[in-house]
């Protein structure tokens, strides 16, 4: 019964892998996709195809309509299905062994396969009817898929410090990770205040920007787009933060140069500064510098030699670096007949990793996170010990008791003494009578005088 149960456990563990963050975005999009359909007085042809296609959007697989392609897709859904994947990844590793969790790995990537196998399924169907949904590229598809929740899982298995325990791996790895995400959590979050702050200063931009329609469902359309796009937003700040270059279509932005242009209608897309440029930009810079020394502090928590602590330095700038840019790849793309949108991919991801390399060593010099290298131990060589001197049977130990007075005479004479044989056991007792004198007797004379 008990191995019943862990079975049955196991097993549904991994299903919720499978499907459960498909499952639960699959669920909101049908819902949201209905109510808009609902709302403009549509009949439900097509809607199946509709959901499929947001599904793969959500993977960063491009959407072509009429002949116009929608590549920009918004990073906020994206980020929470790698969250979902990660949790979810996560719990069920938690307790369970290497050869578990390779199983978890393989549910996490399998059900959205299967997910993505059926959509493309279903658009397909769904165009025959809708002549304007085009069935996007299998290998395009399977590949973002992957992509999400291969990252989803390996986020996953990270939480649940496993990793640690492998032999091969440096401990101080960890430390770079968490040095990592603490450098891409502040540059973004920096990024979002900057952001928010030209949307309050643009604040009329934005307020023409919602205006372009009535009625109350076209608003709020526009302001979930907006949230939506948020992210994208940040990033592109982070980019020119850093001193990369952000641009929609023709129009570039550089935190020295903006060029002007046609901007989408979307809401967000007031936070963008208008030429000419004011020394404020600038000043993001900063920001990019605030980030960094955030990043170095986390890697001067544990004091390490010269070679190991630059070390972990080049694996958190090179790792946060990598995670901005795939960042920005994500969030760009082509939108329709306003070009390419998204950030300067050549300059964008060396200059996160100048930026958290070259200030965070310098952090990492200054906040103590460097220690001396120990010095060699010369080995000292203990010397053996003496040979015991075996007692020779003809020496006599003279004991002395303390408190009783010493004849010199007699300390001298010690190694003079001879040693006598005791008698055999078998001789005959002497009688002591016979060595007793009493007045009268005649004294004999020792045997050398009588010679």
């Amino acid at each position: 019964m008990e191995n019943r149960s862990v079975g049955t456990r196991q097993a549904r563990d991994l299903l919720r892998v499978a499907f459960g963050p498909s499952v639960v975005a699959l669920g909101i999009i049908a819902a949201v996709t209905l109510l808009q359909l609902l709302i403009a007085n549509s009949d439900m042809t097509g809607a199946f195809g509709a959901i499929a296609s947001m599904w793969l959007g959500v993977h960063q697989v491009p959407v072509s309509i009429g002949g116009r392609e929608l590549g920009v897709m918004p990073l906020l859904p994206v980020l929470l299905m790698v969250w979902g994947t990660a949790r979810t990844t996560a719990a069920a590793s938690a307790r369970a062994s290497w050869f578990v969790i390779r199983w978890v790995v393989a549910s996490a990537l399998g059900g959205p396969l299967l997910i993505a196998a059926l959509s493309l399924a279903v658009i397909h169907d769904a165009s025959s009817v809708l002549t304007e949904l085009q069935t996007p590229s299998a290998g395009r598809a399977f590949a973002g898929v992957l992509m999400v929740h291969a990252i989803g899982a390996a986020i996953g298995v990270l939480l649940t410090g496993k990793v640690q325990t492998v032999p091969w791996i440096p401990r101080w790895v960890s430390d770079a990770l968490r040095a990592a995400g603490a450098g891409v959590l502040a540059l973004l979050g920096l990024s979002g205040v900057v952001a928010v702050g030209s949307l309050v200063v643009h604040w009329g931009t934005m307020h023409d920007l919602f205006g372009i329609t009535d009625s109350m469902f076209g608003q709020f359309s526009l302001a979930l787009l907006s949230m939506l796009y948020i992210p994208n937003v940040i990033v592109g700040t982070a980019a020119v933060a850093v001193g990369s270059t952000a641009h929609v279509g023709l129009a570039s932005f550089s935190s020295f140069v903006v060029l002007g242009g046609d901007i989408p209608a979307v809401p967000v897309l007031a936070a963008v500064p208008t030429p000419p440029l004011g020394p404020i930009w600038v000043a993001l810079l900063i920001v990019a510098a605030v980030s960094a020394v955030a990043l170095g502090q986390q890697c001067a928590r544990r004091p390490l030699p010269l070679p190991t602590a630059a070390a972990k330095l080049v694996v958190a700038a090179g790792l946060a670096a990598a995670v901005m840019a795939l960042l920005g790849y994500a969030g760009g793309g082509r939108l329709g007949n306003f070009g390419e949108v998204g950030v300067d991919q050549v300059t964008f991801g060396p200059a996160v990793f100048l930026w958290f390399f070259s200030i965070g060593g310098l952090t990492v010099a200054m906040a103590g996170g460097l220690a001396r290298r120990p010095k060699p131990v010369t080995p000292v060589a203990v010397p053996e010990p003496e040979p015991e001197i075996a007692a020779d049977d003809d020496a006599i130990t003279d004991v002395v008791v303390l408190g009783d007075p010493i004849d010199a005479e007699v300390v001298e004479s010690v190694e003079s003494v001879e040693v006598v044989d005791e008698p055999p056991l078998d001789a005959p007792l002497l009688d002591p009578e016979e060595h007793f004198l009493t007045d009268g007797d005649p004294v004999e004379k020792p045997r050398e005088q009588a010679d």
